[in-house]
């Protein structure tokens, strides 16, 4: 893996915005100064250790539900039953994002599972890909996920409108959301938007619904399932027929109380940092809390030396 030097396009701001991507410039987000080089070789790796870690997060998961251990992962006791039904049933799952450590030499550390409402899809799928092509045509790039998004949503077992839900005022979450309807039209279904906030809920049919007072069938929400098992509707949950994607057991993987439990389950794991619950004995660690995105609020330990 090397690390190289480019020269930005003179017009990629531009090109950016045309593209979908609006907020390109906050706190430099995109940054075309530089990029980094693979060999075939090193995405082997990071491709077998995502497979790996993925079915042992599986695993993983299953083992806390047979152990009556949810409440170590922030599940209210009320919503056990709701989670361990979504993941024996195998509810539609999507796609999720593995955060690593890796320099190319050793092997890829976990740092985090981002399962439940990964975004940074657009500039993944559509805007890293034409600047490869517009910068180094001659190139390529281990990354399908645009066509393999499409492929999947064409799996959803349930028909009609697929509707796809982000918070009022984000606009990180907007452009993301407006990325995924386009996937789900190219995957020959419709798609239609709804604010989180103008979700509704129909007693008598017992079923959320839009603001046109439609059921609604499935929902792609950007909206994490530790807040939704905490609002009032939530109670609703488990007779409602929404299928939502992500559904509700991959909040178990996205969870970072799920890292001690992988040690745990897994010591000495090659793709594995020593994760616990405390300190335990350790000078220098990361403390995370149990729900957080892209190493939000994450606080570094140092032994310092003398």
């Amino acid at each position: 893996m090397e690390r190289i030097v480019s020269t930005p396009r003179p017009d990629y701001q531009a090109k950016l915005e045309a593209q979908g991507l609006s907020f390109h410039s906050w706190d430099a987000y995109w940054k075309e100064d530089a990029y980094y080089s693979f060999t075939p070789q090193q995405i082997d790796v990071i491709e077998a250790a995502t497979e790996e870690l993925h079915v042992m997060c599986l695993e993983a998961a299953s083992y806390v539900i047979r152990a009556g251990r949810l409440t170590e992962l922030g599940v209210p006791q009320q919503h056990h039953k709701l989670v361990a039904d979504s993941l024996s049933k195998g509810a539609f799952s999507l796609y999720g994002r593995f955060d690593f450590s890796y320099d190319g030499q050793g092997d890829p550390k976990l740092l985090e599972y981002n399962a439940d409402t990964p975004t940074s899809l657009l500039e993944s799928a559509v805007c890293q890909w034409f600047w490869l092509e517009e910068v180094f045509p001659e190139l390529d790039q281990f990354n399908s996920l645009h066509e393999k998004l499409i492929e999947r949503w064409k799996a959803l077992p349930t028909r009609g409108v697929v509707h796809v839900a982000s918070i009022k005022g984000n606009e990180e979450d907007w452009v993301c959301s407006t990325y995924m309807m386009d996937l789900i039209t190219q995957a020959g279904r419709e798609a239609r938007h709804i604010a989180v906030e103008d979700i509704g809920w129909n007693d008598r049919e017992r079923a959320f619904v839009d603001l046109a007072g439609e059921p609604i069938a499935a929902m792609f929400k950007l909206y994490p399932w530790e807040w939704m098992l905490k609002e009032a509707f939530a109670q609703n949950l488990k007779i409602s027929k929404t299928t939502f994607v992500e559904p509700v057991w991959k909040s178990l993987l996205s969870c970072k109380a799920l890292l001690p439990i992988l040690w745990e389950l897994y010591p000495g794991h090659r793709n594995l940092l020593a994760a616990y619950r405390d300190p335990h004995g350790m000078p220098s660690y990361a403390r995370k809390p149990v729900f957080s995105r892209e190493g939000a609020n994450t606080t570094l330990v140092l032994l310092a030396l003398a």
